[in-house]
């Protein structure tokens, strides 16, 4: 794996890392009904700037609604490297099947997260497909949520014989099954368009999305500074936990300050942004700056600040996990931020 390819996906896993770390935040502190708010208001940010729009890049203009928002579901997540398969009944009946391991619940955190969470996003986008599609009999029936210990979210679209009153858009049969499995038939993103590298790419900003909206949704739930203070302190603690593995994906040193800031630059590099590191330097302090990047484009105000704050205290946490422990201070100046690492 080349240096630039192994510092995107080492961005897209940090980032995913992330965002399961800050669910698992706002469930212990913040408690179940706060977690599902959140993921509603998460999952429709994320629906309604994304699923039309991204209908005719995925080549589904003009199939049935319920064909459509099934293949919609496999190829977007499999795009962000998430295992989705597709069985189709007919083209007024399309279920999806969501495997394991689940994106959204790496590893045991998925016995830390409530089923409030799966109703939140349940809510928030599958049972608003109908609407943005000016279908008002689609809806989507759940036969299985990850939390339930069934066999992973499961569920179909349905092109129903009535319209649908809001309370009925998204449904639950917990005693039916899905149809039998072909691989001939699953939808997948033309090989010749994605390349391995787009994919990565595409990859890292599916999970930095979920972190730039949640974080800026999760404002409009526990207010500005509860955001701001849980949304640290989860970052640094992704940052402490996750140091290691990204080193492996980087075959980073933890050794001396110089070591620590070559990490910081090579793994920056992953995100696309213009990074430099100062030319003054001091045997024991090092200084790596960034310009515009890429985590805070196209934001402004409360959501801007809180982010910035948050996506820092990443890297601090990185750093302190280093085996020496280095003084890490950073700063903000217009579009562009610093961090400086020394003894």
């Amino acid at each position: 794996m080349d240096n630039e390819f192994a510092a995107i996906s080492a961005q897209a896993h940090l980032h995913h890392q992330y965002f399961i770390g800050l669910q698992l935040m706002i469930a212990t502190r913040e408690g179940p009904e706060k977690v599902g708010d959140w993921m509603f208001r998460l999952f429709r940010r994320q629906h309604e700037a994304k699923f039309i729009s991204s209908f005719e890049k995925l080549g589904l203009a003009g199939q049935p609604h319920a064909v459509a928002c099934a293949k919609y579901h496999v190829l977007s997540n499999s795009i962000g490297g998430v295992a989705v398969e597709y069985m189709e009944e007919s083209d007024q009946k399309a279920w999806v099947r969501f495997r394991y391991p689940r994106w959204m619940y790496d590893g045991a955190a998925l016995c830390g997260i409530p089923i409030e969470a799966s109703r939140g996003f349940l809510n928030g986008w599958y049972g608003q497909n109908g609407v943005s599609l000016g279908n008002p009999c689609l809806g989507f029936v759940c036969v299985s949520e990850d939390m339930s210990g069934q066999f992973g979210l499961c569920g179909y679209f349905k092109e129903f014989d009535a319209p649908l009153v809001p309370e009925e858009r998204l449904q639950f049969a917990p005693d039916e099954r899905p149809p039998p499995y072909d691989p001939a038939v699953q939808p997948a993103p033309p090989a010749n368009e994605w390349s391995e590298e787009r994919l990565a790419k595409a990859n890292r900003n599916y999970a930095m999305e979920y972190v730039r909206n949640g974080l800026t949704e999760l404002i409009n739930v526990v207010g500005v500074q509860r955001t701001q203070e849980l949304g640290s302190l989860a970052a640094r603690l992704t940052g402490l936990q996750q140091y290691p593995n990204l080193a492996r994906m980087l075959d980073a040193v933890d050794g001396s300050v110089v070591d620590a800031a070559a990490f910081l630059e090579a793994i920056m590099q992953g995100m696309g942004d213009e990074v430099a590191l100062a030319e003054d330097f001091q045997d024991e302090r090092r200084v790596l700056s960034v310009s515009a990047p890429r985590i805070v484009r196209g934001m402004d105000g409360d959501a801007r600040d809180v982010l910035l704050k948050c996506w820092l205290e990443m890297w601090h946490g990185t750093i302190r996990s280093h085996r020496e422990l280095f003084n890490f201070t950073s700063s903000i100046q217009g579009e562009q931020f610093s961090i400086e690492i020394c003894q």
